[in-house]
């Protein structure tokens, strides 16, 4: 309790409140674009948390990637284009209910299902987290290895893709990874004489041109002005009935159970959940038969999924440094540029980080709520900026931030190289998240390596010798197989789309 009380001290500090609601406005207005998502509002603002407290950078980050998650239905019940890859599954109900003239209903219990979907994530990654970090504590370099390279199989294949691409995209941003200077050695690697190299590959340049500028280029060539009225949608009409809230609880609950364990596991990401959500509403029902016709269950459900995945993403990602999805490695880049190292002695070392950034979630989701009605008719008119004006300030943006890091044109032509790159590779279809979180980890991977090997004298079987290492091995044998199989049986991916 102590904790917490500090925890939300700090949250409820001036300039605290001040980033928890810049960050979650930006994560709605994100939400609700089509085609942008949150990974290009995380590139663009990373630079500028070089100059925040590290609990305040955190804690604008974060609530733009849980803003994102409330304001992204907002398109899907509205456009029938969802703003991220986990509202598709909202879509499928929400825009029936929209064409049914019930719009507002879907965008209430929308609203709603994501407060108590982020709420119980929270109470999770309370009750959880401290109990993590204490058995983690024992982990060693093994261990941490092995529970890395699970977080990089996992996600290359939860991704969208073969898990083939999803390896090579792994094992590529690892190679990027490398490039620089050997912190053991001092020796230049992969440099080819550039010395704007030396340090490496910035963080910032890599996921502003891997996302923002890709995603951009992406979405140009299918976007266009939408056509969407704001009328019709007013307070009364988002006021649900006694039987559309009924209908509601219970698949709320069980998106939220589901969320807040999919959450958890390094890899699955908010989609992963709302599919099995989604899927569990309908084996459930009585009359499946409603599902994809505007059945509010199926808005309900992912939705609550949705947040409460998003909440509990933090645990891996906070108390194992293991990032579960990209917008979390882009959260660790800044953490480690802060000079904290995430982990399980993240809560002794800088406990009131993490309590003031708990804390701050519990402000940020009821700010979302609050702010759900009333700015409707706001997202709604910006659904209607047509994309020509939209984009090339969000070019001008990323410019301008990664230019602002190091005061270095190298940088912004690093942007424009692995922008192209990232375009060509959603041409082919290779996923860009696995790239990122193997650029993040693969240092980290390397260091642990390293370390084993030495208390080891060498010996490559450490990693199956002790427990908890040899367990993780066996999950990434499993998981290899698992993905093999399915697509040798020409099984759909798990995966909705690519992640964030």
């Amino acid at each position: 309790m102590e904790n917490v009380l500090a925890g939300l001290a700090i949250a409820t500090s001036g300039m605290s409140l001040l980033y928890c609601f810049v960050g979650v406005t930006l994560g709605m207005l994100v939400g609700v674009l089509p085609g942008i998502g949150p990974l290009a509002a995380l590139s663009m603002l990373f630079p500028f948390t070089f100059h925040l407290d590290a609990t305040q950078a955190l804690i604008m980050l974060a609530g733009i990637w849980y803003g994102t998650a409330y304001g992204s239905s907002t398109a899907a019940i509205l456009l029938n284009v969802p703003g991220e890859a986990s509202s598709a599954v909202t879509s499928l109900d929400g825009y029936p209910m929209a064409k049914q003239g019930r719009a507002g209903v879907a965008l209430f219990v929308a609203a709603l299902s994501s407060l108590v979907g982020g709420s119980i994530g929270i109470v999770v990654l309370m009750a959880f987290a401290p109990a993590i970090a204490t058995y983690a504590i024992a982990f060693g370099p093994t261990e941490y290895f092995s529970l890395m390279l699970l977080g990089l199989v996992a996600a290359a294949s939860m991704s969208a893709g073969s898990l083939a691409k999803g390896l090579a995209m792994v094992a590529f941003g690892v190679l990027l990874g490398t490039v620089g200077t050997d912190l053991s050695t001092g020796a230049y690697r992969f440099v080819f004489g550039v010395p704007s190299l030396a340090d490496g590959i910035d963080i910032a340049a890599l996921a502003m041109g891997l996302f923002g500028v890709a995603e951009i280029i992406m979405s140009v060539r299918v976007a266009g002005a939408a056509t969407v009225s704001a009328k019709g949608i007013t307070l009364r009409s988002m006021w649900p009935t006694r039987d559309d809230l009924r209908q509601s609880l219970w698949p709320t609950l069980r998106g939220s159970a589901i969320g807040s364990f999919f959450g958890t596991l390094p890899g699955t990401g908010p989609a992963i959940s709302t599919f099995f959500a989604y899927a569990a509403e309908k084996r459930v029902a009585r009359d499946p038969s409603r599902f994809g016709r505007g059945a509010i269950e199926g808005v309900a459900s992912p939705e609550a999924a949705n947040n409460a995945a998003v909440q509990t993403a933090f645990i891996p990602t906070l108390m194992l440094g293991i990032p579960g999805s990209a917008a979390m490695a882009i959260m660790i880049a800044m953490l480690m540029i802060q000079g904290i190292a995430p982990g399980p002695t993240i809560m002794t070392q800088a406990p009131t980080l993490f309590w003031g950034l708990v804390m701050s979630f519990w402000i940020g989701n009821l700010i979302l709520f609050a702010m759900s009605a009333p700015l409707i008719g706001i997202w709604v008119r910006l659904l209607t900026i047509p994309f020509g004006l939209l984009y090339p300030a969000i070019l001008m943006f990323i410019c301008i931030g990664v230019y602002a890091v190091d005061n270095s044109i190298f940088d912004v032509w690093m942007v424009v190289v692995i922008g192209a790159f990232g375009w060509l590779a959603r041409l082919v279809e290779l996923p860009a998240a696995p790239m990122l979180l193997g650029f993040v980890l693969g240092p980290m991977m390397e260091e642990h390596f390293r370390r084993a090997l030495m208390l080891s004298r060498g010996d490559l079987l450490t990693f199956f010798e002790r427990p908890i290492s040899a367990t993780v091995m066996a999950f990434i044998v499993a998981v290899i197989l698992l993905s093999a199989w399915r697509a040798w049986r020409g099984a759909p991916p798990l995966a909705l789309g690519e992640e964030d």
